[in-house]
């Protein structure tokens, strides 16, 4: 492949001006907490439709007294000594009150 050499410039070097450019910065400087808020409003949008997406396809299970559950054995480690290769869980153990 042999390289050409393209004696035009592109439009974007054509066109430009520092002062064009200056002027346009200031402008950005100025929509800038305008943009944040609405990338924050869009994040809140997104989180709550995925949230809604999730609890649509969610059975609720309400726990009762006698009921077999789990407990993670991470929450109940406070001195974090567990190991790479340690059960998640602990249990089964009996419901005995609902707080």
């Amino acid at each position: 492949m042999i390289l050409v050499e393209i004696g035009g410039h592109s439009p974007r070097v054509v066109h430009f001006s520092e002062a064009n450019n200056e002027e346009g910065l200031r402008n950005l400087l100025d929509l800038v907490e305008e943009l944040r808020d609405k990338a924050t409003i869009r994040v809140a949008a997104y989180q709550q439709r995925v949230s809604q997406y999730y609890n649509k396809r969610v059975n609720p299970r309400p726990l009762r007294e006698g009921d077999l559950v789990l407990r993670n054995a991470a929450i109940a480690d406070l001195t974090s000594t567990r190991g790479k290769l340690a059960p998640n869980w602990e249990g089964p153990y009996k419901m005995k009150r609902m707080l």
